[in-house]
């Protein structure tokens, strides 16, 4: 992850969901070994004192069965860590929000923030990809399911717009 990558997302952990703790680094999620079923998409980061923040971008309707994965990623990170383990899911405001706050009981240690924006999310993504490109750096799958998804998650008369980046990003790869 590049440092501006880095930066624009604490910045948005800080900001978007009030969370001042001191971030040390990003791990991939996958160097955390956790069982091949759990949901593994994530931005994971690891504060000063060692607790876990996760960061999620939700594209599709926020239902029962997505707080449910994002409960037992966090029992699992937790039981990884045994420390506090946030997680902070950006809702665009196209996403219904299909549930009503609620306690969940667990015993591990651990919350589930949503924040709606009013920003396009196929516009981030565009944003962010195209960055990458100007540095030279190589889109992995997850940039390039990211791309996939942008006609998907924006306007209906943006697709076609979208669709056209989308084809123009893929046409410059090897």
């Amino acid at each position: 992850m590049s440092s501006q990558d880095f930066t624009m997302k604490t910045k948005i952990i800080e900001e978007t969901f009030n969370d001042k703790r001191k971030i040390k680094c990003q791990i991939p999620i996958q160097n955390l070994k956790l069982k091949p079923h759990i949901y593994q998409e994530g931005s994971i980061f690891i504060t000063e004192n060692d607790e876990i923040i996760d960061l999620e971008l939700q594209i599709t309707d926020f239902t029962e069965d997505e707080l449910v994965k994002y409960i037992e990623l966090a029992e699992a990170l937790y039981e990884t860590n045994n420390k506090q383990v946030s997680i902070y899911i950006i809702c665009p405001n196209t996403v219904n929000i299909c549930m009503k706050e609620c306690e969940i009981k667990s015993e591990a240690d651990f919350k589930i923030k949503l924040a709606s924006i009013t920003e396009n999310p196929a516009q981030i993504v565009l944003d962010i990809i195209k960055n990458k490109i100007k540095k030279g750096e190589k889109l992995d799958n997850k940039d390039l399911f990211a791309l996939s998804m942008m006609p998907v998650v924006c306007k209906k008369e943006e697709r076609n717009y979208f669709r056209k980046e989308y084809f123009k990003i893929i046409n410059t790869l090897n």
